[in-house]
């Protein structure tokens, strides 16, 4: 069973930068892939992107793409979200989760608030 501990959201004005840590732990992340979540009041939980750990690849959505980066530290076993230019509209608890490629997210952090003030 894999734990994920993220950590780094606070309170921002708009245009400033964060960045998120989901620290991973439990066992090995060879197949892995470590995704990145958001939950907004009111909206449904969206996807923001992920990293797929055995082929050091990532992706994120297009509404954040250019502002927000996805990286790992591999000897830490952590993933990070770095999030710039931050909008009002990125406002959400962020959540951390991963998952055997090919299957659902089945382990899942306990999230970090991320506010954005105008």
């Amino acid at each position: 069973q894999v734990q994920l501990v993220e950590s780094g959201g606070g309170l921002v004005q708009a245009g400033g930068s964060l960045r998120l840590s989901c620290a991973a732990s439990g066992r090995t992340f060879g197949s892995y892939v470590m995704g990145w979540f958001r939950s907004a009041p009111g909206k449904e939980r969206e996807f923001v992107g992920h990293f797929i750990w055995s082929e050091n690849s990532t992706y994120v959505v297009s509404s954040v793409r250019g502002r927000f980066t996805i990286s790992r530290d591999n000897a830490k076993n952590t993933m990070y979200l770095q999030m710039n230019s931050l909008e009002p509209e990125d406002t959400a608890i962020y959540y951390c989760a991963a998952g055997i490629k090919g299957r659902p997210y089945d382990c899942w952090g306990q999230g970090t608030q991320v506010t954005v003030s105008s």
